[in-house]
C-alpha cells in the first residue's frame, strides 16, 4: 500500500472539516433543540438527546454541565446554553 492514499485535496477538505468542527456541533446543536422541541414521541426524544449529548461531547463541554442538562432533559436549558456557546464562539 501507498505510504499517503488521500490527495492532496482531499487532505485539505479533511483538515478543514476538524478546524471548523466546533462551528460545525454548534449548528447540529441548534438542530437538535429544534427537532427537540418538535418531537412528538418519548422515544424521539430520547434519541435526539443522546444526539444531543453526543454533540455536547465532541463540544468539549464540561462533564458537569453536560450531566445538569441531560438530567433535566429540559430543551429551554440546552436552548439557553446553546445562546451562551454561540456567543463565546463568536467572540473568537
Amino acid at each position: 500500500m501507498a505510504k499517503n492514499e488521500r490527495s492532496k485535496y482531499q487532505d485539505g477538505v479533511i483538515s478543514r472539516y476538524y478546524g471548523n468542527l466546533d462551528t460545525i456541533m454548534l449548528a447540529k446543536l441548534g438542530e437538535l433543540v429544534t427537532e427537540l422541541y418538535l418531537a412528538d414521541t418519548p422515544a424521539k426524544q430520547s434519541r435526539l438527546w443522546q444526539r444531543a449529548h453526543k454533540a455536547m461531547v465532541k463540544l468539549r463541554v464540561p462533564p458537569a454541565i453536560i450531566d445538569h442538562i441531560m438530567q433535566k432533559r429540559d430543551v429551554q436549558i440546552l436552548a439557553k446554553n446553546l445562546q451562551d456557546w454561540l456567543a463565546k464562539h463568536q467572540k473568537k
